[in-house]
């Protein structure tokens, strides 16, 4: 008879294949049929769609969580695990199901990731922009401005827990993206194959594609704030609104999720937007790990020990752990279990 561990990790596995699914299936309708479907049935999906991102997301969260935890065990190693998952536990529900019925507003998944990774708080300052205009009826001007306040007080957050405690903040406690999957499904992922291990090539090319996709998503965000200063500017607001639908869901949400099927939890991580940019932030404020370059043996042994666990991309990319510059040889040298 197969033991608990294994019957968890396939409960685990099925929930995360239909996670990714239902979340192209639901996805796919929102944005591609129900602008044309009858106002009963694109009224029904935009309510599912918002039903399933914040109440459905929010379960998986905590059900896979403990399933997790059960896997994995409780060993001190697995320590920074445990304090990630509840960060994600306490983020998601927060920001799915607290604050959305405070402020009777269940889009504010929207506005939890700041600036440059998407431009859909600027896109509400104007309006004369497709989402101000679909937004407007249903929010009115008063939820339009607690839909703003709640992205200021969310890009605050990020960024003074940044400079506290590094990347990780973001990265492997709030990230309601990527980074959540990646610690809550991490004994799930791949769903198909054995887990591989990034092999020098692939960091040469996800370190390309980081500073590519900043670029993309920095000249979106100056191009709208030219947009809202009345700067004269090429481009179509309608255009640019949908180019940018487009890039989230293709290179960003199918991507992440191929990542979770084939590869590794963080694959998307590597070239985050946002995650290059609070990576920039840590190294600014001084955070960053200390080791002899000259001994490594790419062992891997700092990424178990680094608090954002396989987020860098090896020895010498790793960064952050405490507010000062210090060596991790204790934990670099405890046994990997």
């Amino acid at each position: 008879m197969p033991d608990n561990k294994t019957v968890e990790l396939k409960i685990l596995k099925a929930i995360l294949w239909i996670y990714i699914i239902l979340c192209i299936i639901i996805a796919g309708l929102n944005y591609g049929y129900a602008s044309k479907a009858a106002p009963e049935a694109a009224a029904f999906i935009t309510w599912f769609w918002h039903f399933y991102e914040n109440w459905i997301k929010t379960f998986f969260i905590i059900i896979c969580s403990f399933l997790t935890l059960r896997i994995v065990g409780t060993s001190k190693i697995n320590t920074m695990r445990k304090r990630n998952l509840i960060g994600f536990i306490i983020a998601a529900l927060v920001v799915h199901i607290v604050t959305p019925l405070l402020l009777n507003n269940t889009e504010l998944y929207f506005f939890t990731m700041p600036l440059p990774w998407t431009t859909t708080p600027l896109q509400l300052l104007s309006g004369d922009s497709t989402f101000y205009i679909s937004r407007f009826p249903v929010w009115g001007a008063a939820g339009i401005s607690a839909a703003l306040i709640f992205h200021i007080c969310i890009s605050i957050i990020v960024l003074i827990g940044t400079l506290l405690f590094g990347r990780r903040w973001q990265c492997s406690t709030l990230c309601l993206f990527n980074g959540f999957a990646a610690e809550v499904f991490e004994p799930a992922i791949p769903l198909v194959g054995k887990r591989k291990k990034v092999n020098e090539k692939a960091l040469k090319v996800f370190s390309v594609l980081r500073w590519i996709f900043l670029a993309i998503a920095v000249f979106f965000t100056f191009w709208w704030i030219l947009f809202l200063s009345d700067t004269s500017i090429g481009g179509n607001i309608s255009l640019m609104g949908k180019i940018e639908n487009y890039k989230y869901l293709t290179t960003e949400l199918l991507m992440a999720m191929f990542f979770w099927v084939a590869f590794i939890g963080r694959g998307y991580c590597y070239y985050c937007p946002l995650g290059t940019i609070l990576g920039l932030v840590s190294k600014i404020s001084g955070q960053r790990i200390i080791t002899d370059k000259t001994k490594c043996v790419q062992c891997g042994k700092c990424n178990k020990a680094c608090p954002t666990r396989t987020l860098g991309y090896s020895t010498r990319f790793l960064e952050l752990i405490s507010k000062k510059k210090v060596t991790i040889d204790k934990q670099i040298n405890k046994p990997v279990e």
